[in-house]
């Protein structure tokens, strides 16, 4: 059984899961409205990666007979400067969440949580791929500046990643 400070401390997690799909999600809607339609697919592939996250910070809680509960989910923000400064705002978003992730699993550390940690290492790695994949696009939004027809080339590369591909690669 978890304790009532690691249960808290799931449930805030499950929390920041289900903003950073609303996060994406609205970066979704950014792309499609500046017709980048490759950028808007792979945001919302991403979306759905973070929904089946917080599903499965939910399952554990429950299987730890502890509850999930929920918070209010502020608002994301919808509006930037250029592609290269909306993927600078996911690279710091998911330092966020690598943080967040990092000391939950300190928390599981000082409560002598075991399943937790297990279940954390998960997520650890995750989240070291989520951070090098940001950096990846980063630089390669970099190469591209302000050429349009790389750009158009770069979004046609992003639609590559397919929203059956975010959900599988969750489980």
């Amino acid at each position: 059984m978890m304790t009532e400070k690691m249960v808290a401390a799931f449930n805030d997690q499950i929390n920041k899961e289900f903003f950073s799909e609303y996060y994406y999600m609205a970066m979704s809607a950014y792309c499609e409205s500046i017709d980048l339609p490759g950028f808007a697919s792979w945001m919302m592939a991403q979306a759905q990666e973070e929904h089946a996250h917080a599903l499965r910070f939910y399952q554990f809680v429950l299987d730890r007979d502890a509850r999930p509960t929920f918070a209010a989910i502020d608002a994301p923000k919808e509006e930037y400067d250029s592609v290269l400064d909306m993927f600078e705002h996911v690279l710091k978003h998911e330092q966020f969440v690598s943080k967040s992730i990092n000391e939950l699993y300190k928390l599981a550390l000082e409560e002598d949580d075991y399943p937790s940690q297990i279940e954390l290492q998960w997520y650890i790695t995750e989240q070291v791929e989520e951070e090098k994949t940001a950096k990846e696009i980063i630089q390669q939004l970099r190469w591209v500046g302000d050429k349009s027809t790389a750009l158009f080339m770069l979004d046609q590369k992003m639609a590559g990643r397919g929203t059956a591909e975010a959900a599988s690669a969750a489980e």
